[in-house]
């Protein structure tokens, strides 16, 4: 049989899954660095580096200081030509005279995603991985990263980066799209796959910021522009519309006039982002809404007041605002209000019984007698609809068991396996619940390839027109569900829901 797309296996339980979870996204960068790099000493020449470089057989080295710990610079393959040979340098000088100096660094408990953006911020191919105490801990390069992303994603990072305007980015919004329906085809876990939308998209997102604010006379003022719902869950489909936000650094006197600077900016990139494709919220959840962008004691004050009186509004709103993750800017002002968010919420048990409450509106549907529970679309009879009755459900039991825990994380799949590392859900059920939202996910997507990502019905399935594999997994993605969900219900005391 020739022709057909080659198929990536799809991995078995056990050790095999945890291979899988080895290549994600989510990993942090202290299961991929180099942690064998090369050094040399800040007095090695550079004909002696270029030996050692050519033992070694590494196109990279990095420099320390006389104590052998702190990197000082890196020194490559392309640094021989334009600052050795072009720039006729002696062999006998120091190598520190053709390092680059001024080395972008990164966290070993950062992601392999943090680290992916970080190098498109600073138009880097390499990072520095440094400790706490600021001492060398490996090298990374962008290839390393971007062997998770398989194919095609260099090359449209590539052409992401190299965007001098709109129509640039908007070819390149076509290019994910069309890279995103052949790894499908391809059976690519779906989990890597979302992996692979969510890097990319961002990938855009920062270049068009980066290109619109060179357009606006901006305030002098850190910010940071965030992503909500499920782009702060790296959970995009086709269809995601915009969810996002600013927030900047002011004093209380001074927020309403850099406000004012900022909103034009951030009614641009809004409207940039819906001409690449990314729907403009009709909730009017974004940055160009004065209500969505805030200094970080103006956040603080908002969300304080959703936990201390947990109106409907406040519950509806932390389905959206309690999935923040930075984009791009001073990523420092998101992380720390985040901290702070964390135990605050836990602090809130009003807000967290109203929210588990919300959560269990809905039970997943399925039947005690028949395989699934229809609910009475006369439009669509018959069908289930996996994004109100699906996935949506596993990402508010998910969301509410990691407010309760205080877990860190936004993306629905590690709050679950943080949830099982803190003894709230027994490793297995968890695993099986991931699995379970992750079948839900792919039935969506391939949902929207099949009708487009807008059309009438696109979240919705006939289990009849399934195979008898796929109906089975969904009947069991379902229960895994309603397990979650009573877990949920216990641990808030709700003797009945849905």
């Amino acid at each position: 049989m020739t022709g057909a797309p080659p198929r990536t296996p799809i991995p078995e339980p056990g050790a095999a899954a945890d291979a899988r979870r080895a290549l994600t996204m989510f990993s942090p960068v202290s299961a991929i660095v180099r942690r064998d790099a090369f050094t040399v000493p800040l007095e090695a020449t550079i004909r002696e580096t270029l030996e050692r470089m050519d033992r070694a057989r590494t196109s990279v080295v990095v420099v320390l200081d006389p104590g052998g710990r702190v990197p000082l610079g890196i020194f490559t393959h392309e640094d021989v030509v334009r600052r050795v040979v072009l720039a006729g340098s002696s062999l006998a000088d120091p190598v520190a005279t053709v390092m680059t100096s001024g080395l972008v660094t990164i966290a070993p408990q950062a992601t392999a995603h943090q680290a992916i953006l970080t190098m498109a911020r600073h138009e880097v191919r390499h990072l520095v991985v440094v400790d706490g105490s600021g001492s060398f801990v490996g090298i990374l390069s962008r290839e390393a990263l971007l062997t998770l992303a398989r194919v095609g994603v260099d090359e449209i990072g590539d052409r992401i980066q190299t965007a001098t305007d709109l129509r640039d980015l908007q070819a390149a919004a076509a290019g994910i799209r069309r890279l995103t329906g052949a790894l499908l085809a391809q059976r690519v876990h779906v989990e890597l796959l979302t992996h692979f939308i969510s890097t990319l998209d961002d990938l855009l997102t920062v270049r068009l910021v980066e290109l619109t604010a060179d357009a606006f006379d901006l305030p002098p003022v850190p910010f940071c522009w965030i992503a909500l719902g499920s782009e702060g869950r790296l959970e995009q489909t086709f269809a995601t519309d915009q969810d996002n936000g600013i927030i900047f650094e002011a004093d209380d006197a001074d927020a309403e006039a850099i406000r004012a600077r900022f909103l034009p900016f951030a009614h641009a990139v809004n409207e940039a982002l819906a001409a690449c494709g990314f729907p403009l919220c009709k909730g009017n959840i974004m940055a160009s809404n004065p209500l969505w962008c805030l200094s970080e004691g103006e956040w603080r004050r908002t969300f304080a007041r959703w936990l201390d009186v947990p109106e409907p509004d406040a519950i509806l709103n932390a389905s959206i605002f309690f999935d923040l993750r930075p984009v791009y800017g001073r990523t420092a002002l998101a992380e720390r209000l985040w901290e702070w968010l964390l135990p605050a919420a836990r602090r809130a048990p009003l807000f967290l019984a109203l929210l588990a409450r919300k959560a269990l509106e809905h039970r997943a549907p399925l039947g005690r007698i028949r395989d699934f529970v229809f609910d009475r679309s006369k439009e669509f009879p018959r069908t289930l609809e996996l994004k109100a009755l699906g996935s949506r459900l596993f990402v508010e039991a998910a969301r509410v068991l990691a407010l309760s825990l205080g877990i860190p994380h936004t993306n629905t799949a590690e709050r679950l396996r943080a949830g099982a590392d803190a003894g709230a859900l027994d490793r297995r059920d968890a695993a099986a619940m991931v699995e379970g939202f992750h079948f839900i996910h792919l039935l969506r997507l391939r949902n929207q390839v099949d009708r487009g990502a807008d059309a009438d019905g696109a979240n919705r399935v006939d289990p009849r027109l399934l195979n008898e594999l796929d109906r089975a997994v969904l009947k069991e993605a379902l229960r895994q569900l309603r397990k979650l969900q009573d877990r949920v219900a216990l641990d808030h005391r709700i003797e009945s829901f849905g």
